[in-house]
């Protein structure tokens, strides 16, 4: 059961974070892997920043979408390097 609130985390959060980004959504798949990517990056950053992570499907959710967020922005700053 822990996989499909993975993934289900993990499309809401990158669905969020292509619309916040405003480079649209990555199709199904692709917001599923950058949500998990992003939930992976975000986890970091809350603990390297101290915070507390998000606690709770919303929590999580917010924690992914801004760590997938950081992760587009990244991605798009290296493509046009």
């Amino acid at each position: 059961m822990d996989i499909v609130w993975l993934l289900l985390v993990g499309l809401i959060a990158g669905w969020l974070a292509g619309r916040i980004v405003q480079g649209g959504g990555y199709g199904v798949v692709g917001d599923m892997v950058v949500g998990i990517l992003g939930a992976l990056v975000g986890g970091y950053v809350f603990r390297s920043l101290g915070l507390a992570q998000g606690y709770g499907l919303l929590g999580s959710i917010i924690v992914a979408a801004i760590g997938a967020i950081i992760l587009i922005v990244i991605l798009r700053i290296i493509k046009r390097a």
